[in-house]
């Protein structure tokens, strides 16, 4: 493929009430998508999108379709405005849903129904408050795995979730857990730990329950051969078997997110540019820590489109 870009799509923490306002009023692909979207869940999401109130946007159920419409909305535009197909596309957990949708392995109306249950799924694993997520800056991956083991007491679950670049990991598990890898990471050297405002421990062994259900739900939804190279969250490489994709779309729920190895992966297959498809910069952030070298494009102006 000739093409030396690659799309990656961002996950949860990106939304914001009136992400794509601007867009939405000036181009009919953007606003279609969005009230497309709604139409698949029954309920007016692009006003949920454009509007708010930010409780309803957060609520996990009603992020994920969200930033998924959002995301293959720009994604639209960017095929309508003659863009060139990507070397690759990748996604930040539930990023790569889009990404799916982008390759042509999902189908949109499945994709949006599949992540509303995806965060019902993960709101009911866990009861309120019994699960944490926190950011763990300035250890290794080695180290931050090695101390999530010590650190666990009997009955408790915590693991490094996301690697997300060099120095930065977020931790997951039981809310006790967490909580005492405050003091214990800091005592190891951490420059920092900061708790996620999340009422969800993703990716970690907690999501099982979740992750059966969404495989229940996935083994009914007819997947294609990818259109474009897809890097999947828990291998950090490519497949065309579908079976392997849905396999591992189900491990992502309770499985790291690999994002550092991703974008080494595809940095590593002659890929010299980014485009950050969807709202906010994190992944353009996040970049700049794993291949300073590549840079990362928004898209959340027209200006970074094709005339």
């Amino acid at each position: 493929m000739s093409s030396s870009t690659a799309f990656i799509f961002p996950g949860q923490g990106s939304q914001k009430v009136g992400m794509l306002a601007e867009l939405a009023s000036q181009e009919a692909v953007i606003n279609d998508t969005l009230v497309e979207a709604g139409e698949a869940l029954g309920f007016d999401l692009r006003n949920m999108i454009l509007n708010g109130p930010a409780d309803a946007l957060n609520a996990t159920e009603n992020t994920q379709p969200a930033l998924l419409a959002t995301s293959v909305a720009l994604w639209r535009l960017w095929q309508v405005r003659g863009g060139e197909q990507p070397a690759f596309v990748a996604g930040h957990s539930l990023g790569e849903y889009s990404a799916l949708v982008a390759a042509s392995v999902l189908a949109f109306d499945d994709a949006v129904r599949l992540v509303r249950n995806r965060g019902l799924y993960m709101q009911d694993a866990v009861p309120q408050g019994e699960g944490a997520m926190a950011a763990v800056l300035g250890l290794d991956d080695d180290k931050v795995i090695e101390l999530c083991t010590k650190t666990a007491q009997v009955g408790e679950v915590l693991s490094a979730v996301n690697f997300n670049a060099p120095g930065q990991v977020v931790i997951a598990g039981s809310a006790s857990a967490v909580e005492r890898a405050g003091s214990v990471f800091s005592e190891a050297g951490a420059r920092k730990v900061m708790p996620l405002p999340v009422s969800v421990p993703s990716h970690c062994a907690l999501m099982e329950p979740a992750a059966v259900k969404l495989g229940q739900d996935l083994a009914g939804i007819t997947l294609s051969a990818p259109a474009i190279p897809v890097v999947q969250n828990v291998t950090a490489q490519v497949t065309e078997d579908v079976d392997v994709i849905r396999t591992n779309l189900v491990s992502q729920l309770s499985q790291p997110v690999r994002w550092v190895e991703s974008v080494k992966f595809i940095v590593a297959n002659g890929v010299t540019g980014f485009h950050e498809c969807g709202p906010g910069k994190v992944l353009a952030g996040l970049g700049k820590r794993i291949e300073r070298s590549v840079p990362v494009a928004g898209m959340e102006s027209l200006s970074t489109f094709p005339a």
